[in-house]
């Protein structure tokens, strides 16, 4: 991604949390709702799917997947998605040990086929990426 116009202190920051959340932050970014519990509960091991969780609302929150370590995020964060999971929060530090077979099967997160949306799936993503820009719920500048 071209960062040209951004400051040397921008850069640093993009797609990393600056600072520890708020305390309502979690629950508006990392808040799993019904089917996002069946996805992550679906996956084999806890640390992948604590990771797969946490990665979520990453994206939710910075507006983007991160990539050079998807479990630096804030323990605050860690803990409300474990404890949404029932798993120990601690699993996270396993999550990147595998993480190229996990892509190697189709695990990455940005790759994730919707079964049985055909045509609609384009809408679906638009709309999910519409949503994630939006004011209330989508990336937030932290300047």
């Amino acid at each position: 991604m071209p960062v040209e116009y951004l400051s040397a202190e921008q850069e640093a920051r993009y797609g990393r949390f600056a600072t520890e959340p708020s305390p309502g932050e979690p629950e508006q970014f990392f808040r799993l709702d019904m089917k996002s519990l069946g996805l992550a509960r679906a996956k084999g091991r806890p640390a992948t799917r604590l990771g797969l969780a946490v990665r979520w609302g990453t994206v939710r929150m910075l507006g983007i997947f991160m990539t050079e370590d998807p479990t630096a995020v804030p323990a605050a964060v860690v803990r409300f998605v474990a404890e949404q999971l029932g798993i120990d929060d601690e699993h996270v530090a396993g999550y990147g040990a595998r993480a190229d077979g996990l892509r190697a099967r189709g695990g990455d997160p940005r790759r994730v086929r919707l079964p049985g949306l055909g045509a609609g799936e384009a809408e679906l993503r638009g709309g999910l990426a519409a949503r994630v820009w939006s004011p209330l719920e989508g990336p937030r500048a932290r300047m």
